[in-house]
């Protein structure tokens, strides 16, 4: 395969992934926030072993295996349930951009633990960064305290999840970057998080799942774009251009809100969007701070 069609491939996984926000809300709407995610994630894993395949667990080194699904699983659940608990649309929107603060940490804990070098420009990046999910969070009125506090509190546990969520993928992305020593085990992490899922499910009271052909068309895309945007991003990152698809990758806050509010017709303020932009930038900056080394 070229570089050239592999990069092409790696930049399908980010439109897919793109779309994540919005379907997986959709979802939880007519299948509740736990058998929605657990439905979404059980046909992802089924797709993933017909088309990936399913890994040779006893060649994964130890650190991988056991630090690797544990994060997974823990950053999977974090991402679904805190749009699935959102208390509306929008909220569920700006639940997204909170967790795209991953790419950042991702470079931070690089450089504290995996000896990334880098300049003081990370620095910058790193406040614009969270400049930016403050921007988005305080509405109308930009960085604002008050408003900040009164959205969250209006939703707690959902932002909660969502910004543990961004540390908790920044950890996996470190792990497997020093352990995994080119083990894949994405097919198994996604069929471990729609196990725990239905675990959850049978021994917590949940909401009736109501199939219906809107909400049946939009699990079969989340399905497909959870489980292609994996195989499309490994196929990109072995034989794609590294480079490219990382500064792609760090435009996807924005690509992800402007599909979200299409799917949930869900109107964002030019506030919002401003804070998107500063999300994307932070992240940018840090990438480039680790180029200039």
């Amino acid at each position: 395969m070229s570089k050239q069609k592999a990069t092409l491939i790696g930049l399908v996984a980010i439109l897919l992934w793109s779309t994540m926000v919005g379907l997986i809300r959709a979802v939880s709407e007519g299948l509740g926030p736990v058998g929605g995610a657990a439905m979404i994630y059980t046909l992802s894993g089924l797709l993933l072993v017909f088309t990936v395949g399913f890994p040779d667990i006893r060649r994964f080194p130890r650190g991988y295996l056991i630090g690797g699904s544990v994060l997974f699983v823990c950053y999977e659940l974090c991402l679904a349930l805190s749009l699935g608990y959102a208390a509306t649309r929008q909220q569920a929107i700006e639940v997204g951009m909170v967790n795209y603060l991953w790419p950042s940490l991702t470079i931070l804990f690089a450089i504290l633990f995996n000896g990334q070098k880098t300049t003081l420009w990370v620095i910058p990046g790193l406040v614009l960064a969270v400049a930016g999910v403050s921007w988005v969070l305080g509405g109308d009125q930009g960085i604002n305290l008050a408003d900040i506090s009164r959205n969250v509190l209006s939703s707690p546990l959902s932002y909660l999840l969502a910004f543990s969520g961004a540390f908790i993928w920044a950890a996996y992305c470190t792990v497997t970057s020093k352990y995994a020593r080119g083990a894949n085990g994405i097919t198994l992490f996604i069929l471990l998080t729609a196990a725990t899922l239905w675990v959850k499910f049978a021994l917590s009271e949940q909401p009736p799942m109501q199939f219906s052909l809107p909400v049946i068309i939009k699990l079969a895309l989340t399905a497909v774009a959870l489980g292609f945007g994996y195989a499309a991003w490994n196929t990109g990152i072995l034989h794609g251009h590294v480079a490219v698809l990382a500064a792609a990758s760090y435009f996807t806050p924005v690509l992800s809100s402007a599909l979200a509010a299409a799917v949930l017709s869900a109107p964002l303020s030019f506030s919002f969007w401003q804070g998107a932009f500063m999300v994307c930038a932070g992240s940018l900056l840090c990438w480039w701070a680790t180029r200039r080394q």
